[in-house]
C-alpha cells in the first residue's frame, strides 16, 4: 500500500513538474496596460437596452436578444449601414460597438458625437445628421434624445444647438464639471426631463492662484497654468445657471453670495418647475437641501438639512419616483452608511434602506412592482450585489449571483438586468438575469486570461486595527513554486486613502497585475485596507479625520507585524510602494517607521498636504488655520531627517493633481537633513503613466526593489 502510495505521489509531482515546464511566467508586457502581449478578460463591448431588448454589438454585426429566451436576431451589418452613411455625406463607421439605442420600440440608432450625431433608421435604410454643431473643437457634448436640443462646449463657453449661450473670459469656465470632480460631480450641464430647459454650473476661478506646469517638449519650454486652489487659499466661486433653448434666456438661482459655497448634485422635477441642488459650506459639515423655482431662479425652500461633527459628503442627486412625482430618493449617510431615504417636498422622511452596510448606487426602476433597484454590500464589504427593494415596505430581494463583485444595467421596464460579475476564480461572467422569477441566460464566461501561465496563490483574511475591534482586510500573494521552508521578503502595496478599496471578492482578489508578477519573483506582496478606506461606512473612512497618514500608518504597521510573524517571510527585508495616497502613505511609513520598513517606492506622493487642493484637503484635514498640528504633523517635509532606507520617489512632472511640488519641496527638506532619497520623473505626464510607458514605470519600481531589498 505504501508502495502504490508513493508511486502514485511521484506521478502526481512529475505531472506538476511537467506541467510547470510546459507553462511560462507572464512577463509585465502580458500583465501592464500598454504591454504588448496585454493579457486581459475577455468582455462582450457595447452591451445595453433597447426598451426591453438587449443589444449585441459587434465589429460588423449588430444583434438583439430576447431577453426571456436568449434567441439572437441579426438587425443590421456595419456594410449596410455605412452605405447609408455615405449616401447622407457621412463618413462610415469603423465598429458598431459605439452605436446606442436611445429610443425603445424606434428603429433608429445614433451615432457617437465624433459622426455629429447621425441617425440611421436600419428599416429604412435612411440616415441623417445634424449641420448645426461645429465639426471641431467641441467638448463636453450633451445631447437630450427626445427633445433633440445638444449642448456643447468650446473652449470655456457654452454652446446650445450651435447658439453661443455663453460668452466669458478666461478664467471663467461654462458647462464644464466644477469643485474638482468632487461631491461626485462629473459633468457641468443637465438637461430638464423633456429637454426644454438646460441647467449649468459657471464657475469663475479668475480669482484663484495659477500653478504653473512647465512642457519640456518645446524647444523653450513653455509654462501650462492651472488654476489649482490649495487647502486653506481662496477657492473659485460657482452658480447655477438655467437656460432655455426657445427664448434663449438665461437666468442664475439666487443663491447669495457663491463665496464659499459648494453647490452640487443637481436634479430637476418631473414637471421641469424646480430645480434641486445640495449645498455644502467651506468647512463641509453642512449640506442642504435647496429648491429653485426654474423660471426665477428664487429659492422655493430648504427641504433638507444635514450636519456632521467631521463631515458631510454628498455625491448623489435626488431621484424622483417615476409613479409618484411628489416623492423622491434622498441618499445620506447620516445613520453611518450610506442609505436610501424617501422624502416629499415637505421634508417627510423614510428609510428604505438601513444596516451595517452600505448602497453603492441606483440602477433604476421596476414601476410595474414599485420598486428600486441598487447594488450594495450587503452580502460582504468586498461585494457588491443586485437587490431590489420595495419601495412600500423596504424589502429586498437579492437578484442574480451572490457572490463577487458585480456591475448592471437596468432594462427600460425594470424587467430584467443585463450583469457582468467577477469572483475570486472567475474573470469576467456576463449575463441576462430576471428581476423575478426566472432563469439566467449566460452571455459570456470569459476564459482565464493567464491559463497559459504559472501564476501566484492569492489569499485574504483579516487581522484586528490598531483600535483592537475593527476588522481589516489583507491580501497575501505567493510565488508559484512558493516553498514554506524557505523565507522570502515582502513587499506591501499600500494605498489606504478614502473612496479607494484594494481587496474585493473580483478576480483573484483585485489583485494588482505588477504584485502578480512580483510574487512570481520570489517575493511575498501584501495588501491591507486600513481605516480610512471605502466601503465600511463613515465610521471607519473618517477615522483619519485632521491627521492623514497616522492613524493608516498604524494599522499598516500591525499588518507588517503580522507578516513577520509567517515563518516564510524574512523580517529584514521589508518594502513597500504606493501611488498618490499610497505614495503619500509608502513615505510616512519609511520615515515614521525606519527601522521596519527597508525599501520604498512612491509614486506621485502627497508630501504636504497644505499643498493639497482645497475640496478634498480641508474635507479630510480642516484648513490650515484650524489644524495647525495636524498639518504640521502629517507634513512629511518635517520628517524627512529620519530617513534610513532607500527611497525612491516617483512624480509626473505635468501633475495636475498631486503637483511637483510636493516632491521639490521635499528633495529639499532632504537636503537640508542630509537625507539621501531618489528621484525619478516623467516628462509629459499627469497624475499616472500611461501608455506605453507604463511598463517602463512597472519595470523601474521592479528595479529599484530588486537592487535595494
Amino acid at each position: 500500500m505504501k508502495y502504490k502510495l508513493s508511486i502514485i505521489l511521484t506521478a502526481i509531482m512529475f505531472s506538476a513538474t511537467t506541467m510547470a515546464q510546459t507553462l511560462k511566467m507572464p512577463t509585465l508586457e502580458d500583465l501592464i496596460p500598454g504591454g504588448e502581449t496585454y493579457r486581459y478578460a475577455e468582455s462582450i463591448y457595447g452591451l445595453q437596452w433597447w426598451g426591453d431588448t438587449v443589444i449585441k454589438p459587434e465589429i460588423d454585426s449588430l444583434f438583439a436578444i430576447d431577453p426571456a429566451t436568449g434567441e439572437e436576431t441579426l438587425l443590421f451589418t456595419r456594410q449596410k449601414m455605412n452605405i447609408a452613411l455615405e449616401a447622407a455625406g457621412i463618413k462610415p463607421i469603423s465598429t458598431l460597438y459605439n452605436v446606442s439605442f436611445p429610443w425603445p420600440g424606434d428603429t433608429q440608432v445614433l451615432l457617437p458625437a465624433s459622426s455629429q450625431y447621425a441617425i440611421y433608421d436600419w428599416v429604412t435604410g435612411e440616415a441623417s445628421k445634424r449641420d448645426d454643431l461645429p465639426t471641431r473643437g467641441i467638448a463636453n457634448v450633451d445631447y437630450h434624445i427626445n427633445s433633440d436640443n445638444v449642448a456643447y462646449t468650446i473652449g470655456n463657453n457654452l454652446y446650445v444647438n450651435g447658439k453661443q449661450v455663453t460668452n466669458e473670459p478666461e478664467g471663467i469656465v461654462c458647462g464644464q464639471s466644477v469643485h474638482r470632480n468632487e461631491f461626485g460631480i462629473s459633468k457641468g450641464t443637465f438637461w430638464s426631463p423633456k429637454g426644454h430647459l438646460l441647467a449649468f454650473y459657471r464657475m469663475d476661478e479668475s480669482m484663484v492662484t495659477q500653478y504653473p506646469l512647465v512642457d519640456i517638449t518645446a524647444r523653450v519650454g513653455e509654462v501650462n497654468n492651472v488654476r489649482y486652489p490649495m487647502a486653506g487659499m481662496t477657492s473659485h466661486q460657482v452658480t447655477v445657471g438655467i437656460y432655455n433653448p426657445r427664448t434663449q434666456q438665461t437666468i442664475y438661482l439666487q443663491a447669495g453670495d457663491p463665496t464659499n459655497r459648494y453647490f452640487t448634485n443637481i436634479s430637476w422635477s418631473p414637471d421641469e418647475k424646480s430645480l434641486f441642488l445640495i449645498e455644502v459650506n467651506r468647512d463641509q459639515n453642512h449640506a442642504k437641501l435647496c429648491e429653485y423655482a426654474a423660471e426665477s431662479g428664487e429659492l422655493i425652500a430648504t427641504l433638507y438639512e444635514e450636519t456632521h461633527p467631521k463631515y458631510v459628503e454628498p455625491e448623489h442627486p435626488i431621484i424622483f419616483l417615476p409613479w409618484d412625482e411628489t416623492q423622491f430618493i434622498y441618499q445620506s449617510e447620516k445613520d453611518g452608511y450610506n442609505h436610501l431615504y424617501l422624502m416629499d417636498k415637505q421634508g417627510k422622511m423614510k428609510a428604505l434602506t438601513s444596516g451595517n452596510w452600505l448602497v453603492q448606487e441606483v440602477l433604476g426602476f421596476n414601476k410595474k412592482k414599485k420598486e428600486v433597484v441598487i447594488l450594495s454590500t450587503e452580502q460582504s464589504p468586498l461585494q457588491s450585489n443586485i437587490y431590489s427593494v420595495n419601495i412600500k415596505n423596504g424589502k429586498r430581494t437579492l437578484l442574480g449571483n451572490a457572490e463577487g463583485v458585480h456591475s448592471a444595467q437596468l432594462s427600460a421596464s425594470g424587467t430584467y438586468l443585463i450583469d457582468s460579475y467577477q469572483t475570486p476564480t472567475e474573470a469576467r461572467i456576463s449575463e441576462i438575469i430576471p428581476n423575478g422569477k426566472g432563469k439566467a441566460i449566460r452571455l459570456l464566461t470569459a476564459a482565464n486570461p493567464y491559463a497559459d501561465f504559472v501564476m501566484p496563490t492569492v489569499e485574504t483574511d483579516t487581522i484586528k486595527a490598531a483600535d483592537g475591534v475593527t476588522d481589516l482586510y489583507y491580501r497575501l500573494i505567493k510565488p508559484a513554486d512558493f516553498d514554506p521552508n524557505k523565507t522570502y521578503p515582502a513587499i506591501v502595496y499600500v494605498y489606504g486613502g478614502p473612496h479607494a478599496q484594494m481587496i474585493t471578492n473580483g478576480f483573484m482578489h483585485s489583485a494588482g497585475k505588477w504584485d502578480l508578477y512580483m510574487a512570481n519573483k520570489g517575493y511575498i506582496m501584501f495588501t491591507l485596507d486600513n481605516r480610512g478606506s471605502d466601503n465600511r461606512g463613515l465610521e471607519f473612512e473618517s477615522a483619519t479625520f485632521r491627521q492623514l497618514g497616522v492613524e493608516e500608518g498604524k494599522d499598516q504597521v500591525l499588518g507588517v507585524e503580522f507578516l513577520k510573524s509567517l515563518p516564510y517571510v524574512d523580517g529584514n527585508r521589508i518594502g513597500v510602494h504606493g501611488w498618490s495616497f499610497g505614495g503619500h502613505m509608502t513615505t510616512a511609513l519609511m520615515l515614521r517607521y525606519p527601522e521596519i520598513y527597508k525599501v520604498g517606492v512612491a509614486g506621485g506622493p502627497v508630501i504636504d498636504w497644505a499643498y493639497y487642493e482645497v475640496m478634498y484637503g480641508e474635507r479630510y484635514m480642516d484648513t490650515p488655520e484650524s489644524n495647525p498640528e495636524g498639518y504640521a504633523n502629517c507634513n512629511l517635509n518635517n520628517h524627512a531627517g529620519k530617513l534610513q532606507g532607500k527611497l525612491l520617489i516617483i512624480h509626473d512632472d505635468h501633475d495636475d493633481t498631486c503637483v511637483p511640488q510636493h516632491t521639490l519641496s521635499f528633495m529639499k527638506a532632504c537636503v537640508d537633513a542630509r537625507t539621501y532619497p531618489d528621484l525619478f520623473i516623467y516628462p509629459g505626464h499627469k497624475h499616472n503613466v500611461i501608455g506605453r510607458d507604463r511598463v517602463h514605470l512597472h519595470e523601474k519600481i521592479t528595479r529599484y526593489f530588486e537592487e535595494n531589498l
